[in-house]
């Protein structure tokens, strides 16, 4: 058996990379540790991870020499995923990737097809929610018979306004152009969830939605291009960039004030919104993707699913009903409760689970210790168990969401492959 730590490189140097990630490896006991960084600020990376961490200006230099480490985490752009991911695969490295995929169809199938052609590479999707033990729950429920066989799924990603403003309005999920549409970059985990409830792939799939509130003609009379510049409703406004990252978040150093910059002082914070996309005004962006979009799934077993994409809430939450022959399950991930609804006796069971630490209601962590248990399984030549969400299932969930977004550009059902 292979002693020696697992070594890990890391692409992309951002939140994710570095805030869940590289914090993560950096105390797991299976004592894996990071070798190398890739990031188009190298010296910024290396300094965030600290020393004794190869440094490289992208993940196509990284993956271009020798390897360096047995796995390779991918936390960089969107729009990078795919040729990284395939690039990887073909040098030998496991993969553990941040979602989306790829941005397109023909991306993710690519990634589909090196995968298959390198068997004896894990690559395992960041679909964090399977690990958390509410969904987890929901899923033991399901299976165990207890609402009969499954009929429907009402599934709802609560965004919450201020998540919606922070990172689809000014942030780096704004543009169709730069990143996934809404509904792939937010809402593959969702759609990842309702194919594990379904048990079954989706045959098609219609969608409506669009841009309706982050808009110039719904800008208050008066409001200026940016919070700072002495705007006259700033004070009263539920978006102000002021309020909430200099005044709500005063103080922090973790997201979403460390997406401002390197300085987050109180002057530094303050200097990002006067001059970073952060302080711009919700109304007066670039912004394109859709903020509230409404999916029908049919799968091939029968099951009918609507997925709900807001970003006008005010929790930050995820709610889900499943609807069978002898019942109905109930559950509100913010509050960790589930109902169980018995038709047959009219009983109502309440099941309130202890309060998750960390990141996706403890799903970082569960990622994390699986993906580097498999990996040590790996090296040591044993068999090695399939991830919570195997890359075939992951896929499935992307397909989903892109046709989701054909079939809202272009107000149809969109069938897919298996119909």
């Amino acid at each position: 058996m292979d002693k020696r730590a697992i070594e890990i490189a890391l692409v992309g140097a951002g939140v994710r990379g570095v805030e869940v990630y590289a914090e993560l490896i950096r105390r797991h006991p299976l004592g894996a540790r990071l070798v190398a960084v890739a990031d188009p600020e190298p010296q910024r990376a290396a300094s965030a991870l600290g020393g004794g961490v190869a440094s490289f200006d992208s993940g196509a230099s990284l993956l271009s020499g020798p390897r360096v480490a047995d796995a390779v985490i991918i936390a960089s752009p969107d729009r990078t995923h795919a040729g990284l991911a395939v690039r990887a695969i073909e040098r030998g490295y496991h993969v553990l990737l941040e979602k989306p995929i790829g941005i397109t169809e023909r991306e993710v199938r690519a990634v589909a097809e090196a995968a298959a052609r390198a068997p004896e590479v894990t690559v395992t999707v960041a679909h964090v929610l399977r690990y958390t033990a509410f969904f987890r729950v929901l899923h033991r429920l399901l299976a165990e018979g207890r609402i009969g066989t499954l009929v429907g799924i009402q599934h709802t990603e609560n965004v919450a306004y201020w998540h919606f403003a922070h990172s689809f309005v000014r942030g780096n999920w704004r543009r169709a152009d730069q990143a996934a549409p809404f509904i792939l970059a937010k809402a593959c985990h969702d759609l990842d969830l309702m194919r594990w409830f379904a048990d079954a792939p989706a045959v098609a799939v219609g969608s409506m939605g669009g841009l309706r509130w982050f808009r110039a003609d719904n800008a208050p009379p008066g409001a200026t291009a940016r919070c700072t510049d002495g705007c006259p409703v700033e004070r009263g406004c539920p978006y102000s960039a002021v309020r909430f990252y200099a005044d709500r978040h005063a103080g922090s150093t973790g997201w979403p004030v460390s997406a401002l910059g390197p300085d987050l002082s109180p002057d530094g914070v303050r200097r990002a919104l006067r001059e970073g996309p952060y302080g711009r005004c919700v109304y007066r962006c670039d912004n394109d993707v859709a903020d509230h979009q409404v999916a029908t799934i049919e799968f091939a077993n029968g099951v009918v699913g609507t997925l709900v994409v807001a970003a006008l809430t005010a929790l930050n939450t995820r709610t889900v009903k499943l609807v069978g022959g002898r019942g109905e399950l109930r559950g509100h991930m913010e509050k960790n409760e589930i109902e169980v609804h018995d038709f047959a006796t009219g009983e109502v069971e309440l099941i309130r689970l202890e309060e998750a630490q960390g990141g996706h209601s403890g799903g970082d962590q569960g990622l994390v210790d699986d993906f580097l248990h498999r990996l040590d399984r790996a090296r040591a030549g044993q068999p090695v168990p399939a991830a919570a969400t195997s890359l075939a299932e992951s896929i499935d969930s992307h397909l989903m969401a892109l046709a989701a977004e054909r079939a809202r550009v272009e107000r149809r059902v969109v069938p897919l492959a298996g119909e």
